[in-house]
C-alpha cells in the first residue's frame, strides 16, 4: 500500500480543463489540499467546487513571475505551505512553418516552457521549507519522441521541458526535491469535442491498446511521481500513451 498523501498541499497549473483538471481532481480525491490555477478565476473556482472543501481556485498567468509568485502565496495563505508542484500549463495552437510568426512561437514557449521555469522558481523556497518535495511536469510525446505538422513550437517547448527537468533534478537533489515528467500520448479531453467519430476512430487505430487515454491515466502517473514511494526517482519520464510510440509502421499494428 502507498503511504497516504492526505494533508499535503499541491499546486496544479493549467488546471481548469483537460489533463490539468484531471490531475487536480485526482489529487483532491487522494486528500491533498489542492490549489487550482487558471488564468480565469471563474474557471478555477468551478474546478475547486468539484474538488471539495480542501481546494481553492487561483487566477494567475504562470508565464509571468508575478503570476507564479501569487499562486504560491495563495497556497501558503490557505494551507500553510507547499509540498508538490504540478507544472501542467500548456497550449497547442497549430501553425505550420512559413505561416508561424515570431509572436506565435514566443507565446507557446512562454506558456509551456517559460512557465515551467517560473513555477519551479517560485515554488522552490516553500518546498525547501518543507525539507523536500515533488515537482511533476506535464510534457508530451510530441517533441521529445514524435512530431506533428503545425506543432513545431509546441514540440520545442515540450522537449525543452525535459532538458530543464534533467538539470533541475541534479540541482535540487541535495534539497530532497525530485523533478520528473509525465509524457501523455493522445488523451480524450475537451479539445477533441466536435472532431467526429471517424477522426477519433483513426486516432484509436494508431494505438496498440486501441483506445485514447483518459485524463485519469495521466493523473494517476502524476500522483505516483508525487508519492513517498517515488522518492528515489528523479530526472525521469513516464510515457503514458497506450503504446502509441511503439509501432515502427502501420504494418506493425496490422500484424497484431
Amino acid at each position: 500500500m502507498f503511504e497516504p498523501l492526505k494533508g499535503k498541499t499541491v499546486i496544479v497549473t493549467g488546471a481548469s480543463r483537460g489533463i490539468g483538471k484531471g490531475i487536480a481532481l485526482r489529487f483532491a480525491e487522494a486528500g491533498l489540499n489542492t490549489v487550482i490555477v487558471s488564468r480565469n478565476q471563474a474557471d478555477a473556482d468551478a474546478v475547486a467546487a468539484l474538488a471539495g472543501a480542501a481546494a481553492i481556485g487561483v487566477a494567475a498567468d504562470v508565464a509571468t513571475p508575478e503570476g507564479c509568485a501569487a499562486m504560491v502565496a495563495a497556497a501558503v495563505a490557505a494551507f500553510g505551505g507547499l509540498d508538490i508542484l504540478c507544472a501542467n500549463a500548456g497550449i497547442f495552437p497549430a501553425a505550420k512553418l512559413g505561416e508561424m510568426t515570431p509572436a506565435d512561437f514566443d507565446h507557446v514557449i512562454a506558456t509551456n516552457l517559460r512557465s515551467t521555469f517560473l513555477s519551479v522558481s517560485a515554488a522552490l523556497p516553500e518546498l525547501e521549507k518543507r525539507g523536500g518535495g515533488r515537482i511533476v511536469i506535464t510534457s508530451s510525446i510530441t517533441g521529445p519522441i514524435t512530431g506533428y505538422p503545425g506543432w513545431s513550437h509546441y514540440g520545442a517547448s515540450k522537449a525543452g521541458q525535459l532538458g530543464f527537468m534533467r538539470t533541475a533534478a541534479i540541482e535540487l537533489a541535495p534539497k530532497r526535491i525530485t523533478v520528473n515528467a509525465v509524457m501523455p500520448g493522445n488523451i480524450a479531453t475537451e479539445g477533441l469535442d466536435g472532431m467526429g467519430a471517424d477522426y477519433i476512430a483513426g486516432m484509436e487505430a494508431a494505438i496498440p491498446l486501441r483506445r485514447l487515454g483518459t485524463v485519469r491515466d495521466i493523473a494517476n502517473a502524476a500522483l505516483f511521481l508525487a508519492s513517498t514511494e517515488a522518492g528515489y526517482i528523479t530526472g525521469q519520464t513516464i510515457v503514458v500513451d497506450g503504446g502509441q510510440v511503439l509501432p515502427e509502421s502501420p504494418a506493425a499494428l496490422e500484424a497484431m
